[in-house]
């Protein structure tokens, strides 16, 4: 028997990861929607991976005007005299990239480098310990403006380090809202939850996980790496495969990617804290340009 879409759920809002410019993208974008006339934190259901999982919970506990503002009126970073150098952060995450582009070559499919990535984020825990542990649940509880999980259905991804299978947590879950966000964003160290592990939510497809709003009669997906996959192609990871799946499936899927203006904020670091007010800016722009193209979809 095939699903009609008369017979789905109704709307799911997908929140990809992108690092700290990505977060303030999504926020800018979803407040400049709101300002546009068209508000998508009344959907059925929100899926959050990694940065699009602390957006999820920070739209949960706080007013867009407010959160949009935290980010556009915070101190930034001091600007350097000296010839730029990459500070601890960036050299990081390009070691960061340079040890997950080894791991994505050495796999056989998604399986098999999510297992890799978890043995890999597992060692580095051990590095850091419990008390790297400790000031990462830290560093996530800090963003958000409250603990709790929301009444709405949200669904946020991670993968189990030690098994390296795929994992969603939700209100449901037993798992604190605090370090379930910790989890999906973990993407150096695996983060301990209890007795178990686990790794970034973008180890599970995708920087988006679309795929999971299957069985939703409307999907609107923000995507902050525009869909993009260091994938090989035939693993199928990349947003317009899951959109291909979602549409076969009943659904109606729009994406919103970042146009030229919100790259031109990103830089060439997502990472960098200095990226967070041009690219909140530039997506409230963004969102608020495109209201009125996503209002059939939405309502």
């Amino acid at each position: 028997m095939n699903t009609t879409p008369e017979s789905l759920p109704s709307r799911a809002l997908v929140l990809g990861g992108g690092g700290s410019a990505g977060n303030a993208w999504l926020i800018g974008v979803i407040a400049g929607l709101s300002d546009g006339g068209l508000d998508v934190t009344n959907a059925d259901l929100v899926i959050g991976t990694s940065a699009g999982a602390t957006a999820a919970a920070q739209i949960a506990g706080a007013g867009l005007t407010d959160l949009l503002a935290a980010i556009l009126d915070a101190t930034p970073p001091p600007i350097r005299s000296e010839p730029a150098r990459p500070d601890r952060r960036t050299a990081m995450w390009m070691n960061h990239l340079e040890r997950t582009n080894a791991i994505i070559a050495d796999s056989a499919d998604l399986a098999d480098m999510r297992r890799r990535a978890g043995a890999d984020a597992l060692e580095l825990a051990a590095a850091a310990g419990d008390e790297g542990n400790e000031r990462w649940r830290d560093t996530v509880r800090a963003r958000l403006s409250g603990v709790h999980w929301p009444d709405r259905h949200t669904l946020l991804t991670a993968v189990d380090a030690d098994t390296g299978e795929p994992v969603g947590f939700d209100r449901d879950s037993g798992v604190d809202l605090v370090d379930a966000v910790a989890a999906s964003c973990a993407g150096g160290p695996a983060y301990r939850i209890g007795e178990r592990h686990y790794i970034d939510g973008g180890y599970r497809r995708s920087s988006e996980n679309a795929d999971l709003a299957g069985g939703y009669e409307r999907v609107l997906v923000l995507s902050p790496l525009g869909g993009r996959t260091r994938h090989p192609t035939a693993w199928r990871s990349d947003l317009a495969a899951q959109v291909d799946e979602l549409r076969a499936g009943g659904s109606s899927v729009e994406a919103i990617l970042p146009d030229v203006d919100s790259l031109a904020a990103f830089g060439d670091n997502m990472m960098s804290l200095a990226t967070r007010a041009p690219a909140a800016r530039a997506g409230h722009a963004q969102g608020r340009r495109l209201a009125g193209r996503f209002v059939d979809l939405w309502t």
